[in-house]
């Protein structure tokens, strides 16, 4: 498989959802000029806390909807799955609703104040939407997805403009977010009926959780670990230092991260076809693996490199002299973003080989020494010093994660011989 071809199956991964990320991206031009970092920073709490709970509110069921055995499953597990995330965000509502009236609203909800109300139904929109988009992928409707990642991304842009333009900050992000969302899920729902699925039973629904309990059993519990792993600096670090530095790593991070992340998506998705299938007829993988590695990191490399030394002034000039700052967070994470594209775009190889629970162990030792990390900077009152060392941690897991992967195609290749 030559790399050409994992690049441009990559780019068809990509380009599905792509305007929606350049449309979401090239908002902050304008968003940073309405919003204060201080603003930005109280709403990355916020979307932390989203990132979080929708992995409850789903317990991962989403993904059995495309590997179910006939259509009948894979709507009863797609009822399923939005029965449980109706409920869990009805239950995150009660919840908030109490402790707001109440003002008892702990650690970082407090600074939310009437903005926490906004999170259940944020969990409820976002897991609707991500169980629906499964759907339509089985069925192929890889345009309806697209469309509604666009509704999401345009409309959440301009009502985030406008709602800021008329004086609702910093309550403007998270009400544009999730007016955007909601967009995004009518968008899914008046297409559902294209989809002529079959009629299921309540007893359908639960044969079918059973039956792929597994996903809440394991990839739920993992992608809790990571997701709740990746926000700890938003989640805690607020609690000790002001939100102007969160928004600002906020940023650093949204322009760094989010894109690598996009293209390991698609990568690691190549990736795990073709290496599936190179297994299942016994040819070696190695050259294929470095290959990639070689390629892509000739590529990545330079453009870090630029990054580092041009972050300030273009963060700067794109977002306004308020942002100055941002370039001294993007320096402290590109390394850890470098190794996070090698990484994770072999994440494949744990799935080809069944290894996950050793993968689960590193993701466990990433988020002590993440903790680790935190306390060190939270105690010297150092928010610079908590991020590069939260970075260090993770670039450090990250390569031997890498590492690991590496180790696993020599070893199936040397069976070869």
């Amino acid at each position: 498989m030559k790399i050409k071809g994992i690049a441009g199956e990559a780019a068809t991964m990509v380009s599905g959802n792509l305007l929606a990320q350049l449309i979401a991206l090239a908002a902050y031009f304008v968003l940073t000029r309405i919003y204060s970092p201080d603003d930005y920073g109280l709403f990355n709490i916020f979307y932390s806390y989203i990132e979080v709970f929708i992995i409850l509110s789903t317990c991962k069921y989403e993904l059995a909807v495309v590997v179910a055995d006939d259509e009948r499953e894979a709507a009863a597990v797609s009822r399923f799955a939005l029965r449980l995330n109706t409920v869990v965000s009805l239950l995150l509502l009660t919840v908030a609703l109490v402790l707001w009236l109440c003002g008892a609203l702990p650690g970082n909800f407090g600074q939310l104040g009437w903005m926490v109300l906004l999170i259940p139904p944020m969990v409820f929109f976002c897991g609707t939407s991500r169980i629906y988009s499964f759907l339509y992928n089985r069925f192929h409707r890889y345009r309806q997805i697209a469309l509604s990642e666009n509704v999401n991304a345009g409309s959440g842009a301009l009502l985030k403009i406008a709602l800021g333009l008329l004086g609702m900050t910093p309550a403007g992000l998270p009400v544009g977010t999730v007016l955007g969302q909601a967009a995004s899920n009518l968008n899914y729902r008046l297409r559902l009926r294209s989809l002529a699925l079959p009629s299921t039973t309540a007893a359908d629904g639960k044969a079918a959780a059973r039956k792929h309990s597994n996903f809440p059993r394991f990839v739920a519990t993992k992608d809790f670990v990571n997701t709740f792993s990746a926000n700890l600096p938003f989640l805690w670090l607020a609690l000790y230092f002001n939100r102007t530095e969160i928004g600002l790593f906020g940023l650093a991070l949204t322009f760094t991260r989010q894109p690598v992340l996009l293209l390991c998506a698609a990568f690691e998705r190549v990736l795990y076809a073709r290496g599936a299938e190179a297994v299942r007829q016994r040819q070696p993988l190695s050259g294929l693996v470095w290959r990639f590695l070689l390629i892509v990191n000739a590529v990545a490399l330079p453009v870090a490199i630029a990054a580092w030394f041009l972050a300030e002034p273009v963060f700067a000039f794109g977002f306004g002299t308020r942002w100055q700052g941002c370039g001294v967070y993007v320096q402290a994470v590109i390394p850890w973003i470098l190794l996070t594209l090698t990484a994770n775009s072999l994440m494949f190889v744990a799935n080809i080989f069944s290894t996950q629970r050793t993968e689960f162990i590193f993701n466990l030792a990433q988020l002590l020494l993440r903790v680790v990390a935190l306390y060190i900077g939270i105690r010297m009152g150092s928010f610079l010093l908590s991020i590069r060392m939260f970075a260090a941690v993770s670039a450090l897991v990250s390569a031997a994660l890498t590492v690991w992967y590496l180790w696993q195609v020599r070893r199936y290749d040397a069976t070869l011989r």
